[in-house]
């Protein structure tokens, strides 16, 4: 299985926020909601979509994919004050136009797609590692898009289901696009075999020297190019991978603690539970619940 399958095993939307919205002139709205994941899509027109880091403009074609939880605003100006607060609340969803999941002007001439994974059931935590605060892809919107803008303004038996699986296929395109993207820009080719490693056998009793050893150069200039790559050691960054490997594993299936400290390399659940609770502030057994 390819890195990038790995990171998407984990997809898998339930009970999505899948909303068609329309936009007047002078819009603006605030999202508060906490969502994991949101996709928003320019189905026509422009707008803006602001976070507490970045201010990227969207038009027709462009997808733009925020991880949350931080509020953000979608604008028709990246100054324009907002007009409207939305919260996990009173989505759109909550609170439909004439057609179901539909809400703002049904006129505007701005009309956007927007799907929100709210918990982190439907997102791994190594994707949510993986991406950057803001993933914007121009002009090569999916047809799948346009299908689930369609299946939001209708109502039928198993259309939640429908809206689900929609929306995981409009993420997965998306990211498969940026990723793409992404290695076509210039890679180490040590520190990317490296990770290849570590993170297809997490279990392993790695060292610095093994894994220089499996990549074919020195301790030394390994973690020197590793860390400037990846931005931390080789070994802190396993330490990490194994806590998020983890927390999909509790998440995703019904294996003990012990048996998943096993898989990811701790040498019992005591080992698991001291690291976890470390990084996450919970223990395995409180993150499951």
């Amino acid at each position: 299985m390819d890195s990038l399958t790995d990171l998407l095993d984990g997809v898998r939307a339930r009970a999505a926020l899948v909303t068609r919205i329309g936009l007047a002139p002078d819009w603006s709205v605030r999202f508060t909601g906490g969502a994991q994941l949101t996709l928003v899509s320019a189905l026509g027109g422009r707008a803006w979509v602001v976070t507490a880091g970045e201010t990227v403009s969207i038009e027709t074609g462009d997808v733009v994919v925020i991880r949350g939880p931080e509020p953000y605003t979608v604008a028709e100006q990246p100054d324009t004050p907002p007009s409207r607060v939305i919260t996990s609340d009173d989505f759109c969803v909550r609170a439909c136009g004439p057609e179901p999941r539909t809400c703002g002007d049904p006129e505007g001439e701005t009309v956007l797609l927007s799907g929100a994974y709210e918990g982190r059931a439907g997102v791994g935590e190594r994707l949510l590692t993986a991406l950057p605060d803001v993933v914007v892809v121009r002009g090569t919107r999916d047809p799948v898009f346009d299908h689930a803008a369609a299946a939001a303004s209708v109502d039928r038996p198993g259309q939640q289901a429908v809206l689900d699986r929609l929306l995981d296929l409009a993420l997965i395109s998306t990211l498969r696009t940026w990723f793409d993207g992404q290695e076509a820009r210039p890679v180490d080719p040590l520190v990317a075999k490296a990770l290849r490693l570590l993170h297809n056998d997490p279990a392993r009793a790695w060292t610095v020297a093994a894994l220089a050893a499996e990549t074919g150069t020195s301790r030394a200039v390994l973690a020197r190019r590793f860390t400037a790559a990846v931005g931390r050691p080789p070994m802190a960054h396993l330490a990490e991978w194994r806590v998020e490997r983890a927390a999909d594993l509790l998440r995703e299936t019904d294996a003990t603690v012990a048996a998943i400290a096993g898989k990811v390399g701790y040498a019992n659940a005591f080992a698991l539970s001291a690291a976890f609770k470390r990084r996450r502030g919970v223990t395995p057994s409180e993150y499951r619940a």
